[in-house]
């Protein structure tokens, strides 16, 4: 070969190995970028239409993609029982932006996270179509379908259940829900149309009430102050504390009273564990301003309230305890009122690290990611959020909360096949005659399991305490059973 040849040879060879590396990086390397041009509207299109990855539960698919009808999309994300999942699974739409874990997990579930880095490459050069990952959630369908149930129709119920010892999110269902296939629809006329219908329904939330829905906690808020009061050292449950009926707040004319409905007032003066068990409030509102706005909020903010984003891995709206609060506002709060404002997730933590020996693990939706070839990508561990407080102050108020149960305003929450520890909670939604409904607490109290939260927003007194303990009950005996 003369050097002519030679020379032409290795140039082409040369033009044919940049050519190649070029074509990878383009392939492999950039795609993330010219996907997320907005001008890319071929990307939109293929994007849209290609085969995401399964959403499952008890290994059944929640959401998945299949061949599409319409000639412009190759597949079509559909949802099975949306009423039961809507809220978490979110929808993947060809108008918007994912929600839900679609879209907090679209990465895995498009194929296009770091993990998945060498399943791009391989099918760059085998030309195959590459499915997304699969996510497996750790709700128990079971339990998710039982506690939807539970909910009437036109309330606006949440049910949460979790493991005390991992943080797993067991169930979680809210009412009302929505069919998210109408959302999901690859005809935007009539996307349109479904999303108008939708969002005439005042009451409607894409995202879970279990984590949207910030309401005032009412008296569930008192197990907060309890681990304040406790770790002063100035308290414990045999103490003996002034109950009046009601108090005059400082500097103003506002007085807070003791719940009505109960037997607060057999007893101006009483031991902490029987104010707890009966729910009043004046011994709250007092105590609260003797220790002052910091201990309690620091208990409050050790158990998540305060906190951004929970990412469990689905976005929590923030439950909220107020700062630089004048005495009369601190009483207020002290009994879950005022601008106090937390998710039914908040105060199932709150029951959980009670039940977990003060430790607080972050809750979790997720159990495991897998590749399109079912390969392990991410196993989920429990994790450890914070020390709220010491386990003898937890065991400390466990023992209170049985007596809410046995003897209190949870009685409705009984059982003989084991003991319950809950707290109940009334809040007024200003003076509309409605309430904020709630009771949270777990089972077996000697050896906790599962905590269970069960809230309603903006329900009649008489019809939302008929509905809390029972429900708390019926989740607990299914979980546990």
């Amino acid at each position: 070969m003369n050097n002519a040849i030679r020379h032409t040879w290795v140039v082409a060879v040369g033009l044919f190995i940049t050519l190649f590396v070029a074509l990878s990086i383009i392939q492999v390397g950039v795609t993330d970028e010219l996907n997320a041009n907005p001008n890319n509207v071929r990307q939109v299109y293929e994007d849209r239409g290609a085969p995401r990855g399964a959403i499952t539960v008890d290994g059944s698919a929640i959401a998945e993609s299949v061949p599409s009808d319409n000639a412009s999309f190759d597949y079509q994300r559909v949802y099975h029982e949306p009423d039961l999942y809507s809220g978490i699974t979110g929808t993947y739409s060809i108008a918007a932006n994912p929600t839900g874990l679609e879209g907090t997990l679209n990465e895995y579930l498009s194929g296009h996270s770091d993990s998945q880095f060498f399943d791009r490459i391989a099918s760059v050069f085998t030309g195959d179509t590459m499915d997304g990952g699969q996510v497996e959630l750790t709700l128990d369908g079971e339990l998710q379908q039982l506690a939807y149930d539970q909910i009437p129709d036109g309330t606006r119920g949440s049910i949460i259940v979790t493991e005390v010892a991992t943080g797993d999110i067991k169930a979680m269902a809210s009412k009302p829900s929505y069919d998210n296939n109408r959302l999901a629809v690859q005809d935007s006329a009539q996307l349109v149309q479904n999303q108008e219908e939708l969002e005439a329904d005042p009451d409607l939330r894409y995202t879970s009430r279990a984590i949207s829905s910030t309401m005032a906690p009412g008296s569930t808020f008192k197990l907060v102050d309890l681990v304040a009061m406790l770790e002063s050292g100035d308290y414990e449950p045999d103490t003996v504390l002034e109950n009046p009926n009601s108090i005059t707040l400082p500097e103003s004319s506002t007085e807070l009273r003791n719940f009505d409905r109960g037997i607060c007032a057999q007893r101006p003066q009483a031991e902490l564990s029987w104010i707890v068990a009966q729910s009043c409030n004046t011994p709250f509102a007092e105590a609260a301003m003797e220790l002052g706005e910091d201990p309690i909020r620091e208990a409050a903010e050790n158990f998540g309230f305060n906190s951004d984003d929970l990412g469990i891995p689905l976005r929590v709206d923030t439950s909220n305890f107020p700062r630089d609060l004048s005495d009369a506002a601190l009483a207020q709060s002290s009994i879950g009122q005022f601008d106090v404002t937390s998710t039914p997730l908040q105060m199932n933590m709150v029951a959980a690290a009670i039940a977990n020996g003060g430790t607080l693990m972050k809750p979790n939706l997720v159990d495991a990611i897998r590749g399109s070839d079912l390969q392990l990508l991410e196993a989920s561990e429990p994790e450890t959020l914070s020390e709220v407080t010491s386990e003898e102050v937890a065991d400390e108020i466990t023992e209170m909360m049985v007596q809410v149960v046995e003897s209190g305003t949870g009685t409705r929450a009984q059982t003989g096949s084991f003991q319950v520890a809950a707290k109940t909670g009334t809040a007024d939604v200003g003076d509309t005659g409605e309430v904020n409904s709630w009771i949270t607490g777990f089972a077996p109290a000697e050896d906790p399991q599962y905590a269970v939260t069960v809230a309603y927003e903006r329900i009649d007194y008489d019809t939302g305490s008929s509905l809390t303990g029972p429900q708390m009950l019926t989740m607990l005996e299914a979980a546990i059973e």
